[in-house]
Protein backbone atom coordinates (compact mmCIF):
# COMPACT_ATOMS: atom_id res chain seq x y z
CA UNK A 1 0.00 0.00 0.00
CA UNK A 2 1.16 3.52 -0.80
CA UNK A 3 1.09 5.40 2.50
CA UNK A 4 3.11 8.55 1.86
CA UNK A 5 2.41 11.65 -0.21
CA UNK A 6 6.17 11.75 -0.83
CA UNK A 7 5.90 8.58 -2.90
CA UNK A 8 7.18 9.21 -6.43
CA UNK A 9 4.02 7.79 -8.04
CA UNK A 10 1.87 10.10 -5.95
CA UNK A 11 3.95 13.11 -6.96
CA UNK A 12 3.57 12.10 -10.61
CA UNK A 13 -0.20 11.72 -10.28
CA UNK A 14 -0.54 15.13 -8.65
CA UNK A 15 1.48 16.64 -11.48
CA UNK A 16 -0.78 14.98 -14.06
CA UNK A 17 -3.86 16.26 -12.25
CA UNK A 18 -2.68 19.85 -12.22
CA UNK A 19 -0.56 20.31 -15.35
CA UNK A 20 -1.91 19.89 -18.88
CA UNK A 21 1.63 20.01 -20.28
CA UNK A 22 2.69 17.04 -18.16
CA UNK A 23 -0.33 15.02 -19.28
CA UNK A 24 0.33 15.89 -22.89
CA UNK A 25 4.04 15.05 -22.75
CA UNK A 26 3.36 11.65 -21.19
CA UNK A 27 0.39 10.91 -23.45
CA UNK A 28 -1.99 10.07 -20.62
CA UNK A 29 -5.12 11.30 -18.88
CA UNK A 30 -6.77 10.59 -15.54
CA UNK A 31 -10.32 9.48 -14.83
CA UNK A 32 -11.79 9.37 -11.33
CA UNK A 33 -14.74 7.38 -10.10
CA UNK A 34 -16.28 3.94 -10.50
CA UNK A 35 -18.28 4.73 -13.64
CA UNK A 36 -15.22 6.08 -15.43
CA UNK A 37 -13.26 2.92 -14.59
CA UNK A 38 -16.13 0.62 -15.45
CA UNK A 39 -16.54 2.12 -18.92
CA UNK A 40 -12.84 2.58 -19.66
CA UNK A 41 -11.58 0.45 -22.57
CA UNK A 42 -9.14 -2.11 -21.21
CA UNK A 43 -6.58 -1.34 -23.92
CA UNK A 44 -6.29 2.25 -22.68
CA UNK A 45 -5.87 1.50 -18.97
CA UNK A 46 -2.32 1.99 -17.71
CA UNK A 47 -2.64 2.10 -13.91
CA UNK A 48 -5.42 1.88 -11.30
CA UNK A 49 -5.33 3.19 -7.73
CA UNK A 50 -7.83 2.20 -5.02
CA UNK A 51 -8.47 2.84 -1.35
CA UNK A 52 -9.19 -0.05 1.01
CA UNK A 53 -12.58 1.47 1.76
CA UNK A 54 -13.51 1.39 -1.93
CA UNK A 55 -12.38 -2.21 -2.30
CA UNK A 56 -14.27 -3.26 0.82
CA UNK A 57 -17.49 -1.58 -0.30
CA UNK A 58 -17.17 -3.25 -3.69
CA UNK A 59 -16.82 -6.69 -2.11
CA UNK A 60 -19.87 -6.12 0.07
CA UNK A 61 -22.10 -5.57 -2.95
CA UNK A 62 -24.00 -8.43 -4.51
CA UNK A 63 -24.92 -6.87 -7.83
CA UNK A 64 -23.64 -8.31 -11.06
CA UNK A 65 -21.94 -4.98 -11.80
CA UNK A 66 -19.77 -5.37 -8.70
CA UNK A 67 -18.69 -8.84 -9.85
CA UNK A 68 -17.81 -7.40 -13.25
CA UNK A 69 -15.71 -4.66 -11.65
CA UNK A 70 -13.82 -7.17 -9.50
CA UNK A 71 -13.06 -9.29 -12.54
CA UNK A 72 -11.88 -6.24 -14.45
CA UNK A 73 -9.63 -5.21 -11.56
CA UNK A 74 -8.01 -8.64 -11.66
CA UNK A 75 -7.27 -8.11 -15.34
CA UNK A 76 -5.97 -4.55 -15.13
CA UNK A 77 -4.29 -4.82 -11.75
CA UNK A 78 -4.33 -2.05 -9.13
CA UNK A 79 -2.44 -0.48 -6.26
CA UNK A 80 -3.89 0.26 -2.84
CA UNK A 81 -3.48 3.80 -1.52
CA UNK A 82 -4.08 5.15 1.98
CA UNK A 83 -7.13 7.40 2.30
CA UNK A 84 -5.17 10.57 3.08
CA UNK A 85 -2.82 9.89 0.16
CA UNK A 86 -5.72 9.33 -2.20
CA UNK A 87 -7.20 12.66 -1.11
CA UNK A 88 -3.95 14.27 -2.21
CA UNK A 89 -4.06 12.50 -5.57
CA UNK A 90 -7.71 13.28 -6.23
CA UNK A 91 -9.14 16.30 -8.03
CA UNK A 92 -12.54 15.99 -6.33
CA UNK A 93 -13.77 17.13 -2.92
CA UNK A 94 -15.34 13.78 -2.09
CA UNK A 95 -13.29 11.11 -3.86
CA UNK A 96 -14.92 7.76 -4.60
CA UNK A 97 -11.67 5.94 -3.95
CA UNK A 98 -10.72 4.83 -7.45
CA UNK A 99 -8.52 6.61 -9.99
CA UNK A 100 -7.53 5.34 -13.42
CA UNK A 101 -4.56 6.39 -15.53
CA UNK A 102 -5.25 5.92 -19.25
CA UNK A 103 -3.38 6.22 -22.51
CA UNK A 104 -4.69 8.91 -24.83
CA UNK A 105 -6.46 7.64 -27.93
CA UNK A 106 -5.37 9.09 -31.26
CA UNK A 107 -7.90 9.94 -33.96
CA UNK A 108 -7.52 11.11 -37.54
CA UNK A 109 -9.97 13.20 -39.54
CA UNK A 110 -10.81 10.24 -41.76
CA UNK A 111 -12.10 8.33 -38.73
CA UNK A 112 -14.62 11.09 -38.09
CA UNK A 113 -15.78 10.94 -41.71
CA UNK A 114 -16.27 7.18 -42.06
CA UNK A 115 -20.06 7.36 -41.99
CA UNK A 116 -22.07 8.31 -45.06
CA UNK A 117 -23.69 11.30 -43.34
CA UNK A 118 -21.26 12.62 -40.71
CA UNK A 119 -22.65 14.80 -37.95
CA UNK A 120 -19.84 16.91 -36.50
CA UNK A 121 -19.42 19.68 -33.95
CA UNK A 122 -16.65 22.21 -34.65
CA UNK A 123 -15.52 24.26 -31.65
CA UNK A 124 -13.54 27.47 -31.89
CA UNK A 125 -11.65 28.55 -28.76
CA UNK A 126 -14.14 27.30 -26.14
CA UNK A 127 -12.62 27.94 -22.71
CA UNK A 128 -14.91 26.27 -20.20
CA UNK A 129 -13.96 22.62 -19.48
CA UNK A 130 -17.50 21.87 -18.29
CA UNK A 131 -18.99 23.14 -21.56
CA UNK A 132 -16.61 20.99 -23.54
CA UNK A 133 -17.38 17.87 -21.54
CA UNK A 134 -21.12 18.48 -21.79
CA UNK A 135 -20.88 18.85 -25.57
CA UNK A 136 -19.20 15.45 -25.83
CA UNK A 137 -21.79 13.81 -23.59
CA UNK A 138 -24.79 15.41 -25.29
CA UNK A 139 -23.21 14.81 -28.68
CA UNK A 140 -22.97 11.10 -28.00
CA UNK A 141 -26.62 11.06 -27.03
CA UNK A 142 -27.55 12.76 -30.29
CA UNK A 143 -25.39 10.45 -32.37
CA UNK A 144 -22.62 12.79 -33.52
CA UNK A 145 -19.66 11.23 -35.30
CA UNK A 146 -17.02 13.48 -33.76
CA UNK A 147 -15.83 16.80 -32.36
CA UNK A 148 -13.14 18.95 -33.99
CA UNK A 149 -11.54 21.73 -31.95
CA UNK A 150 -9.26 24.67 -32.57
CA UNK A 151 -5.93 24.47 -30.77
CA UNK A 152 -7.01 27.23 -28.35
CA UNK A 153 -10.02 25.27 -27.14
CA UNK A 154 -9.88 24.05 -23.53
CA UNK A 155 -7.94 20.86 -22.77
CA UNK A 156 -10.27 17.93 -23.34
CA UNK A 157 -8.25 15.99 -20.77
CA UNK A 158 -8.80 18.54 -18.02
CA UNK A 159 -10.21 16.61 -15.02
CA UNK A 160 -13.35 18.80 -15.06
CA UNK A 161 -13.91 18.00 -18.73
CA UNK A 162 -13.43 14.27 -18.12
CA UNK A 163 -16.03 14.31 -15.32
CA UNK A 164 -18.51 16.24 -17.43
CA UNK A 165 -18.30 13.70 -20.26
CA UNK A 166 -19.53 10.93 -17.94
CA UNK A 167 -17.71 8.35 -20.05
CA UNK A 168 -18.36 9.81 -23.51
CA UNK A 169 -14.65 10.69 -23.73
CA UNK A 170 -14.13 6.98 -24.45
CA UNK A 171 -16.59 6.78 -27.32
CA UNK A 172 -16.77 10.10 -29.18
CA UNK A 173 -13.84 10.63 -31.58
CA UNK A 174 -12.22 14.07 -31.38
CA UNK A 175 -9.19 15.98 -32.54
CA UNK A 176 -7.51 19.35 -32.29
CA UNK A 177 -6.47 21.14 -35.47
CA UNK A 178 -3.96 23.90 -36.03
CA UNK A 179 -6.24 25.88 -38.35
CA UNK A 180 -9.98 25.33 -38.14
CA UNK A 181 -10.42 27.16 -41.45
CA UNK A 182 -8.49 24.47 -43.33
CA UNK A 183 -10.68 21.78 -41.79
CA UNK A 184 -13.85 23.63 -42.77
CA UNK A 185 -12.66 23.84 -46.36
CA UNK A 186 -11.83 20.12 -46.34
CA UNK A 187 -15.28 19.25 -45.01
CA UNK A 188 -17.02 21.37 -47.62
CA UNK A 189 -14.98 19.71 -50.37
CA UNK A 190 -16.39 16.38 -49.17
CA UNK A 191 -19.94 17.68 -49.45
CA UNK A 192 -20.45 18.30 -45.73
CA UNK A 193 -22.43 21.45 -45.08
CA UNK A 194 -21.08 23.72 -42.37
CA UNK A 195 -23.50 25.82 -40.31
CA UNK A 196 -22.28 28.66 -38.11
CA UNK A 197 -24.33 29.39 -34.99
CA UNK A 198 -24.31 33.17 -35.21
CA UNK A 199 -26.28 36.11 -33.84
CA UNK A 200 -26.39 37.60 -37.34
CA UNK A 201 -28.09 34.53 -38.76
CA UNK A 202 -31.29 35.40 -40.64
CA UNK A 203 -32.99 32.02 -40.35
CA UNK A 204 -33.78 29.77 -37.40
CA UNK A 205 -32.02 26.43 -37.22
CA UNK A 206 -35.32 24.57 -37.62
CA UNK A 207 -35.65 25.90 -41.18
CA UNK A 208 -32.59 23.99 -42.42
CA UNK A 209 -32.25 20.36 -43.40
CA UNK A 210 -29.50 18.41 -41.65
CA UNK A 211 -30.29 15.10 -43.31
CA UNK A 212 -26.97 14.99 -45.17
CA UNK A 213 -23.41 15.44 -43.90
CA UNK A 214 -23.52 18.29 -41.39
CA UNK A 215 -21.08 20.23 -39.20
CA UNK A 216 -22.15 22.80 -36.60
CA UNK A 217 -19.67 25.59 -35.85
CA UNK A 218 -19.77 26.90 -32.27
CA UNK A 219 -17.68 29.83 -31.04
CA UNK A 220 -16.08 31.05 -27.85
CA UNK A 221 -18.42 31.59 -24.87
CA UNK A 222 -17.78 35.32 -24.66
CA UNK A 223 -16.75 36.41 -28.14
CA UNK A 224 -18.45 33.93 -30.43
CA UNK A 225 -16.87 32.94 -33.72
CA UNK A 226 -14.09 34.86 -35.42
CA UNK A 227 -15.51 36.61 -38.46
CA UNK A 228 -13.06 34.91 -40.85
CA UNK A 229 -14.02 31.49 -39.48
CA UNK A 230 -17.75 32.12 -39.57
CA UNK A 231 -17.55 33.37 -43.15
CA UNK A 232 -16.22 29.98 -44.26
CA UNK A 233 -19.51 28.34 -43.29
CA UNK A 234 -22.15 27.54 -45.88
CA UNK A 235 -24.88 29.16 -43.79
CA UNK A 236 -25.41 31.22 -40.67
CA UNK A 237 -28.23 30.02 -38.45
CA UNK A 238 -29.74 31.32 -35.25
CA UNK A 239 -31.62 30.02 -32.24
CA UNK A 240 -34.92 31.69 -31.27
CA UNK A 241 -34.57 34.07 -28.30
CA UNK A 242 -37.38 35.54 -26.23
CA UNK A 243 -37.26 38.17 -23.52
CA UNK A 244 -33.94 39.94 -23.08
CA UNK A 245 -31.73 36.89 -23.66
CA UNK A 246 -29.08 37.62 -26.30
CA UNK A 247 -27.30 34.27 -26.47
CA UNK A 248 -27.13 30.81 -24.93
CA UNK A 249 -24.43 28.86 -23.19
CA UNK A 250 -22.23 27.18 -25.84
CA UNK A 251 -23.05 23.68 -24.62
CA UNK A 252 -26.80 24.38 -24.69
CA UNK A 253 -26.59 25.86 -28.17
CA UNK A 254 -24.66 22.84 -29.43
CA UNK A 255 -27.17 20.50 -27.77
CA UNK A 256 -30.15 22.13 -29.47
CA UNK A 257 -28.49 21.88 -32.87
CA UNK A 258 -27.32 18.27 -32.69
CA UNK A 259 -30.68 17.11 -31.35
CA UNK A 260 -32.49 18.90 -34.15
CA UNK A 261 -30.28 16.98 -36.57
CA UNK A 262 -31.09 13.78 -34.68
CA UNK A 263 -34.82 14.53 -34.85
CA UNK A 264 -34.71 15.17 -38.57
CA UNK A 265 -32.69 12.07 -39.30
CA UNK A 266 -34.99 9.85 -37.26
CA UNK A 267 -38.33 11.38 -38.19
Amino acid sequence: MITSTSNQKVKQLVQWQTRAKARRQDGIFLAEGLKMYEEAPRELIQEVYLTEAFLQSLRERQQRAAVYIEEKLKETGYELVAEEVFDRMSDTRTPQGILTVLKRPVYELQQLLREDRPLLVLLEDLQDPGNLGTILRTGEGAGITGVIMSKKTADIYNPKTIRATMGSIYRVPFLYVEYLGETIRALREKGIRVYAAHLQGQNYYSSFSFAEGTAFLIGNEGNGLHRETADLADFYLKIPMEGQVESLNAAIAASLLVYEAHRQRNA
